[in-house]
């Protein structure tokens, strides 16, 4: 499995994303997926599946050490002694005695960022996570939130799909030798049908999908965590390591990002950059 090292640590560059899935299916696919290949798993308490997920971990039949779990602390509860406390409870839910990385799933402009961050480097330096990142961080709230830290922060998990740029937040994760988790990032579908990435995807015998995950994983330091619960479609997913893009090709893949072509935007949510659409 290629990875991606970043704050020293090694995280699988293509991930099992769970956002949506429950109850026993998402305990089947955790288990599935783990059979088919992948060593990271995504989820958070949002989700309300991690109880699920950790089912599915124990049931996958993959020593704990060789799986990457990443988890996330929703925005209501980034108060430092909340966030404390939902660390331990999501490693409750898991039936972990520790995560891979926690992230602070959304910002929120009503908490002073200075005290969430020292709160998850606490749950770092005791041992409830191997590393700690954000998600959903326009690039100016990821430049003072890596400032805040004294830990690095390995990833920004963001929506990037090809019909969404994300350059600014790639290029503040990149001045901090970090790196981009991209969710959504087969765009929900949308990009079924794409003729580029149809003719991109004959030339090579494989699928859009595959296409689009190459494109992601083939840029340095991001990663990619599609979900579905379609067994067939998550071992799709994982087979993109046998084929390389063109520099031609990803950079017609580049050029399909459309203004406004954002899928999540919550009316809370940060002012986003304003290459992002």
């Amino acid at each position: 499995m290629h990875t991606v090292s970043v704050g020293g640590i090694d995280i699988p560059a293509l991930g099992f994303g769970t956002w949506q899935i429950t109850g026993r299916t998402c305990a089947d696919m955790v288990a599935t997926a783990l059979q088919a290949g992948y060593r990271h798993i995504d989820t958070a308490a949002i989700y309300e599946n991690e109880t699920e997920v950790g089912q599915g971990l124990k049931a996958g039949g993959v020593d704990r050490d060789a799986i990457f779990v990443t988890t996330k602390v929703w925005r209501d509860f980034l108060a430092p002694d909340q966030l404390e406390k939902a660390a331990e409870q999501s490693l409750k839910r898991l039936k972990l005695d520790h995560v891979d990385l926690l992230l602070i799933h959304w910002p929120n402009a009503d908490v002073p960022l200075k005290g969430s961050i020292e709160a998850l480097n606490r749950v770092r330096e005791r041992g409830l996570t191997r590393a700690i990142g954000v998600a959903n961080f326009p690039s100016a709230l990821f430049d003072e939130a890596q400032g805040l830290s004294l830990a690095p922060l390995v990833t920004n998990q963001v929506e990037y799909h090809p019909y969404l740029s994300q350059q600014r937040v790639l290029q503040a994760a990149r001045r901090h030798g970090s790196s981009v988790t991209a969710y959504s990032p087969l765009a929900r579908g949308k990009i079924f049908g794409d003729p580029v990435l149809e003719s991109i995807a004959k030339a090579h015998g494989v699928n859009v999908g595959q296409v689009a995950l190459r494109w992601l994983v083939q840029q340095p330091q991001v990663i990619a965590i599609p979900k579905t619960v379609t067994p067939a479609r998550a071992r799709s997913n994982l087979d993109i390591f046998g084929f390389q893009l063109t520099d031609d090709e990803m950079d017609r893949i580049f050029a399909l990002t459309r203004a406004g072509d954002r899928l999540v935007s919550p009316a809370w949510g940060p002012a986003w950059d304003k290459d992002e659409g």
